[in-house]
């Protein structure tokens, strides 16, 4: 089964995961998963972090001579502001915890729930893991899905679709990796310059904004997931992993929320056949997903951000000692990430495909997922 776990805080030396149950023989380079961490610390409306961090990625097990051998994979993301916080968020006994204690939960983070929870007696030990910071790791795991399902042309791009109130049309022409050199990731030129103004406005206000993003799976083949077991349904994985980034709110897929308001005649796809495609949909509201299982359409997901909880306006909050109240711990951070969590989403999407993908063409190393593949493909050109 393939799973991976992260570890590391936003302040703490490094990021590392370990990723598990991946075959042998699948190329890696260290460039590709270098370039998706480049595009997550892009994007207009990240604070000043990124302009200390470059973020690269080391491979310290798993892979040798660009491809991977099997065993579990180790991947590394170090952080460089680590030497201004090693005498705060140093290992050893002795360490200066009582600088920048923070004692005052900010409204819409994991401050105040995750301290009381365990017991901390300064609100640094839970900021520090749940901050945002750990998903670059997480973008060089899918960076490693995403590397095998390329060998399959399984391609997946995310972009904005929304920032605060204004709303993108999705252009799918203009889904390509050229995006990603853009301010805002966002396919639809006409609505660029209200989306920068709308966040140079809550930055002066001290404020922030969140919006929705949009993923597309290109060439999915039909049959990942399953309708036996709930927790092995496509969507309900998807949407779980989605919703696992800090900060998502909502997840959809195809038509999503708007699918409750209309009649099921113009919800559902209409299915029709030819010899060249087989069996294929004359439409895509269900996001390539039915029952659980992948139909062979574009998988559409969505997930709603909402705004970053750190204000530079903050709002009212308690001290967790006096039990005075106060107004709310101010920890350096952007304004809007919404086009960074485009790219998260992405590796999580990329993840979660693999996986399942795995679980329908099981083999140890690549050559024999290949096979497993093609016998399968052979078998659809057949029904």
């Amino acid at each position: 089964m393939l799973r991976f776990l992260t570890a590391g805080e936003s302040h703490g030396q490094a990021l590392t995961a370990i990723i598990e149950g991946f075959p042998a023989g699948v190329p890696i380079a260290q460039g590709f998963i270098n370039n998706e961490l480049r595009k997550r610390q892009g994007g207009y409306g990240r604070g000043k972090r990124m302009e200390i961090e470059q973020d690269q990625v080391e491979i310290l097990s798993g892979v040798r001579n660009g491809q991977t051998l099997g065993s579990p994979i180790t991947l590394q993301v170090k952080n460089k502001d680590w030497q201004n916080w090693q005498d705060i968020m140093g290992v050893e006994e002795g360490a200066n915890i009582g600088e920048l204690r923070v004692t005052k939960p900010r409204p819409g983070h994991a401050d105040l729930a995750g301290t009381l929870k365990y017991g901390y007696t300064d609100i640094r030990n839970t900021l520090e893991r749940a901050s945002a910071r750990e998903t670059a790791v997480r973008v060089a795991v899918g960076a490693v899905a995403q590397a095998f399902l390329n060998v399959f042309k399984i391609n997946i791009l995310g972009h904005v679709i929304r920032i605060g109130d204004v709303e993108a049309q999705a252009d799918y022409n203009r889904l390509t990796e050229e995006l990603y050199e853009t301010q805002l990731y966002c396919t639809d030129e006409k609505v660029l310059g209200k989306m920068i103004e709308a966040i140079d406005e809550a930055k002066i206000k001290g404020d922030s904004l969140g919006g929705i993003i949009e993923v597309a799976a290109f060439n999915v083949p039909l049959g990942l997931g399953s309708h036996v077991h709930w927790d092995r349904r496509l969507d309900g994985r998807l949407a779980q992993a989605l919703m696992s980034i800090p900060a998502i709110k909502g997840v959809e897929i195809g038509l999503g929320f708007n699918s409750a308001k209309i009649p099921g005649s113009q919800v559902h796809d209409e299915i029709a056949y030819n010899s060249a495609r087989s069996f294929y949909h004359l439409s895509n509201n269900s996001g390539g997903i039915e029952g659980g299982i992948s139909n062979g359409e574009t998988i559409i997901l969505r997930a709603a951000m909402k705004p970053i909880p750190t204000l530079y306006q903050p709002l009212k909050s308690v001290d967790i000692f006096s039990k005075e109240n106060y107004l709310a711990s101010i920890e350096r951070s952007d304004n809007c990430a919404v086009p960074a969590a485009a790219i998260v989403a992405v590796g999580m999407t990329a993840f979660e495909i693999a996986r399942s993908f795995l679980e329908k063409f099981s083999g140890d190393n690549l050559r024999e997922i290949k096979n497993s593949y093609d016998n399968y493909y052979n078998y659809l050109r057949q029904v």
